[in-house]
């Protein structure tokens, strides 16, 4: 595959990370999809190997995604600067502390979204909690299952 059909793989890929964010995008399908396209481009088994693997990783986000409570961060208040916060925290989390740190920086972005908009400790760790039971926790397993991904893909494409 050459370059730039890598890139156009890592622009799909990138905006289905944005699109978990965003409702109504079918985030977690386009990285799904970036994958697959690239594989069948791919003739090495490690492609055939890492789209199945993300296959069962987003079959299993969605079984967890049904298991919690629906979405309903609109209700509770969450706007798209709240995504944005969120979203760069976990992209910055996962690489930096790899893998695991997308779920604190996940957190820690919606935290401090609402410490600048509310500019108190005590009221934005209650705003925190109060998205996280309002569907955060879904749109934070689909968010890690499409980064895990990425790594992954990143992982092969790098050093596969």
């Amino acid at each position: 595959m050459g370059v730039w059909d890598l890139l156009l793989v890592g622009m799909v890929i990138l905006f289905g990370l944005c699109g978990v964010l965003v409702p109504g995008v079918p985030g977690s399908w386009l990285v799904w999809a970036a994958v697959m396209w690239w594989a069948l481009k791919d003739p090495r088994p490690e492609a055939w190997v890492l789209l199945c693997a993300a296959t069962v990783a987003l079959f299993l986000s969605q079984v967890v995604r049904w298991a919690l409570p629906p979405r309903r961060l609109r209700e509770s208040g969450a706007t798209r600067r709240m995504a944005v916060y969120a979203g760069a925290g976990a992209f910055l989390g996962f690489f930096l502390i790899p893998v695991l740190g997308a779920i604190p920086g996940f957190l820690g972005g919606i935290y401090l979204e609402e410490r600048l908009r509310l500019g108190r400790h005590a009221e934005a760790r209650a705003a925190l909690r109060t998205a996280m039971r309002s569907g955060g926790w879904s749109v934070l397993a689909e968010l890690f299952t499409c980064l895990l991904i990425t790594g992954a893909w990143l992982g092969v494409v790098l050093w596969g």
